[in-house]
């Protein structure tokens, strides 16, 4: 037996099944999956890290899709705050690393 205690996919139980092993699972509550959640993304983008893989890049788009939704946060609003802050503040296409700041 193997333990996970962590977030999965919807469909991940029935392709367990498929190879003919079980698993048990439950329904969390709101608090819990928020918690989840918020741990499945830092798995994610340390998976992405590790690997530079785009397959773990969309893992992370996509909790962060499911963090949307939970915080009832349409795609179109999430895209006028991206793009709010990227009037305000710029984007990353500069490379620029700030290396100090100095007082006065």
């Amino acid at each position: 037996m193997l333990i996970f205690n962590k977030l999965i996919r919807d469909k991940v139980p029935d392709l367990i099944k498929k190879q003919g092993k079980s698993c048990n699972t439950k329904v969390l509550n709101e608090t819990e999956y928020l918690r989840y959640l918020n741990l499945k993304l830092k798995e994610e983008m340390d998976e992405y890290y590790e690997s530079q893989n785009p397959d773990d890049l969309a893992d992370v788009v996509e909790v962060i899709y499911a963090l949307l939704k939970f915080r009832e946060i349409s795609l179109e609003e999430f895209e006028t705050i991206r793009k709010t802050k990227l009037e305000t503040n710029g984007g990353f296409d500069g490379r620029v690393l700030l290396l100090e700041v100095y007082e006065g």
